[in-house]
């Protein structure tokens, strides 16, 4: 049997999944349910768009489903580590600068299950976040990414 990917997320990250599951299961899935009955009473299925849209949203349910049933199940909480609390870890955020002379900018290190960089979280399984993770603020720190290397200095972890 095949080992199952840990999803590592906040507490709040899985009661967002939670709820995502629970309206998924109980109101989206009767709305597709309701939406294939109506498309069925047009006629004939092998040339009725709309049940077969009906259809491919029902499987798209279904499937963000089981994808989330999964995560749940596999969610490994993060805690904040007090006791090292100038490194950077998974659940910190973290405020480092663009050497020589970049902006600060501020990310929060999380689970790939709740990362966002539009909210200015991001994956643990991200270079940015796996170049930093371990490093102690006033570390420079080496960063490769798409568009090349790039060297940061960490001046703050919360």
């Amino acid at each position: 049997m095949a080992v199952e990917k840990s999803y590592y997320m906040t507490t709040e990250g899985k009661e967002k999944l939670e709820k995502e599951l629970e309206f998924l299961k109980t109101d989206r899935r009767q709305e597709v349910v309701e939406r294939i009955k109506i498309a069925r009473d047009f006629g004939d299925l092998s040339e009725n768009s709309e049940y077969d849209a009906a259809k491919d949203e029902q499987a798209f349910v279904e499937q963000r489903i089981t994808q989330l049933e999964k995560m749940i199940r596999n969610a490994v909480i993060i805690e904040n580590d007090e006791a090292n609390a100038n490194i950077v870890s998974l659940g910190k955020s973290v405020t480092f600068v663009e050497l020589p002379e970049g902006e600060e900018e501020t990310y929060t290190i999380v689970g790939s299950a709740e990362a966002d960089p539009f909210e200015g979280k991001i994956s643990n399984d991200s270079p940015m976040a796996k170049s930093l993770i371990g490093k102690e603020i006033g570390s420079e720190v080496t960063v490769s990414t798409p568009g090349g290397d790039i060297q940061v200095k960490i001046i703050k972890v919360e």
